[in-house]
């Protein structure tokens, strides 16, 4: 499962929109913060990847017009990402086809009682490996 549903969810993703599992998190994450804006630093750890993994995927969505990189307003040494219309358009147009699959390969896989011994392993596998993070 760990192999495959990333896969099949990046392949949704890709087919119907043209972004990958990662370009649609990061341009999620920019969506759902204030004026679509984080600090690079705080993106990367929201899209649970490296600063130079989103640096380069920043770069990519810029070249399509999906997101401009400027300094932080209050600390010119701090770099932010921000959502343009364009990119907020691209990620509520591809919401809905990933919402889908979720549900069609985990959702509907699984019956009420899977789904609440799924969470229960998740949240414990989660407080094992970032036992700093709340789940």
């Amino acid at each position: 499962m760990l192999f495959k549903l990333p896969g099949v969810l990046d392949y949704q993703l890709q087919r119907d929109s043209g972004l990958t599992h990662f370009e649609y998190v990061v341009m999620a994450g920019l969506s759902e913060s204030p004026d679509h804006t984080r600090r690079m630093s705080d993106l990367a750890g929201f899209a649970n990847g490296s600063l130079s993994r989103l640096s380069h995927v920043v770069k990519r969505l810029e070249k399509r017009g999906f997101v401009i990189r400027r300094p932080d307003a209050e600390d010119g040494r701090i770099t932010v990402a921000e959502l343009t219309d364009a990119g907020y358009e691209q990620v509520v147009a591809a919401a809905p086809g990933h919402v889908a699959a979720v549900r069609e390969y985990v959702i509907d896989a699984l019956t009420p009682e899977q789904l609440g011994q799924l969470k229960a392993i998740g949240d414990q596998v989660h407080r094992k490996v970032d036992p700093g993070r709340p789940c």
